[in-house]
C-alpha cells in the first residue's frame, strides 16, 4: 500500500515541466519535490505527495483533514509533522 502526503508548495524551481522542482512543506518540515506528475501545481497549492513526487493537487480543506488524520493516528507528531512513535 502507497502512502502520499499532503504538502504545501513554496516555491517553484525551474520551467521545464519534466524537471520542475519545488520545495514543499509539509506541516512545517521542508523538502525538495518533483512537479513531473503535476504540471498545473503553483506556488501556494497543496499536493499529495508520494516518494519524493507530487502526484495530484489537492485543495487546502483536503489537506488539513489529511494531516489531522494522521496525527490522530499517531503518523505524524503535532509539533514538528514529523513522523510520531508509530513508526519509530
Amino acid at each position: 500500500m502507497c502512502l502520499a502526503i499532503p504538502g504545501q508548495i513554496l516555491n517553484l524551481q525551474g520551467d521545464d515541466e519534466i524537471t520542475r522542482m519545488a520545495r514543499v512543506s509539509f506541516d512545517g518540515i521542508v523538502k525538495e519535490v518533483s512537479l513531473a506528475y503535476v504540471p498545473e501545481a503553483r506556488s501556494g497549492d497543496y499536493v499529495l505527495v508520494h516518494a519524493g513526487f507530487a502526484i495530484q493537487t489537492i485543495d487546502e480543506a483536503e489537506a488539513d483533514r489529511t494531516l489531522q488524520l494522521l496525527r490522530e493516528m499517531g503518523e505524524l507528531d503535532e509539533e514538528t509533522g514529523q513522523p510520531g512513535a508509530a513508526n519509530a
